[in-house]
């Protein structure tokens, strides 16, 4: 009787020993450097599903990669996927987000509205959303924590303020051609609204022509030459991104005309590729948009999981170059 007693307490203490061992196991693997934790106390890693609009422009390029390899820093695991412009593809994806019950979502819309539904059953799962670089129209604010971006209307109005500086004291009409981003994206509307505002004081500016040219290098350059065979006299480009009007100076030049000076230009973001066109003075105006919010958004991810308070509205902070300041710049510009 007395060899059983000793048999069973020896297996017991196996038995918690190794449980013990396993605890500790764990807890390694959580990743003991608090660098990689919630914020919240515990060592479990965050894991954000993250669904990017796509890859329409270098500004997007810079964007996705500030995100990967901030999430990489910040000892975050990153689902990544790319709807490749299309709504459905982001709805899909956030779906599929909450069934892996991720720590955090966040996106960046391709449009404004449709979003209600799935964020609502973002919300039901009690996984908090973190809207970056687009907003949208939803009238419901519980539907996501915060919104990390950019504000287009001021940069419409920064672009329109440049203009009328530059015509300043002249009264001959100024006519003006508008390439717009993607239809019903919230830089799309925003930046085409600021700038309208700003204009509208002075009857001499008139936009005469204005189309979506997709936010792409390929669709601004072919509405740039559409723009150029049914307008007589353009004076102005007012581009809603770099890409845009980068593809628009292809068609300029191919048309005969000097960018820059037979027709000034304008355009939105700052990218390498628009900064060194600006620096070239194929570019007038550029209102910097900057793509590098991923330290920014890791942040607060760590921050809305600990259930921490966040402002619902965090402004990036940028800038406007001039050809001469764009000069100064450029050896130093990260994207």
């Amino acid at each position: 009787m007395r060899y059983l007693e000793d048999v069973v307490l020896k297996k017991w203490s196996a038995a918690v020993l190794a449980g013990a061992l396993a605890v500790g196991a764990l807890a390694g693997c959580g990743g003991g450097d608090d660098a990689g934790s919630s914020g919240g106390g515990g060592d479990d890693k965050i894991t954000m599903g993250f669904s990017q609009v796509g890859a329409e422009s270098g500004w997007r390029t810079a964007n996705t990669k500030s995100i990967q390899e901030s999430a990489a820093a910040a000892g975050i695991d990153l689902k990544f996927s790319d709807a490749q412009g299309k709504q459905e593809n982001q709805i899909k994806a956030i779906r599929s987000f909450i069934a892996q019950r991720v720590d955090v979502i966040a996106f960046s819309p391709v449009v404004e509205s449709g979003w209600d539904t799935v964020l609502k059953e973002a919300k039901d799962a009690n996984i908090p959303v973190i809207l970056t670089d687009r907003s949208v129209d939803s009238q419901d604010k519980t539907l996501y924590k915060t919104f990390i971006g950019s504000d287009f209307v001021l940069e419409g109005k920064k672009a329109g303020e440049w203009l009328v500086k530059e015509y300043e004291g002249k009264s001959d009409p100024v006519n003006i051609v508008e390439l717009q981003g993607t239809p019903g994206a919230a830089p799309a509307n925003d930046r085409k609204a600021g700038f309208a505002e700003v204009i509208k004081a002075d009857p001499k500016f008139k936009i005469v022509a204005s189309q979506t040219g997709q936010f792409t290098r390929t669709d601004g350059k072919e509405v740039m030459e559409a723009f150029l065979k049914s307008q007589p006299k353009i004076d102005v480009l007012y581009a809603h991104n770099d890409d845009m009007g980068l593809g628009a100076i292809e068609a300029i030049e191919a048309a005969g005309k000097k960018p820059g000076t037979d027709i000034k230009i304008i355009t939105v973001d700052a990218v390498k590729d628009g900064m060194t066109a600006l620096a070239a003075g194929k570019i007038n105006y550029i209102v910097e948009c900057s793509p590098l919010l991923g330290p920014q958004l890791m942040d607060l991810a760590k921050k809305v999981k600990a259930g921490e308070t966040v402002e619902q509205r965090v402004l990036t902070q940028e800038t406007t170059f001039t050809q001469e300041q764009a000069k100064t710049a450029l050896p130093d510009r990260k994207y």
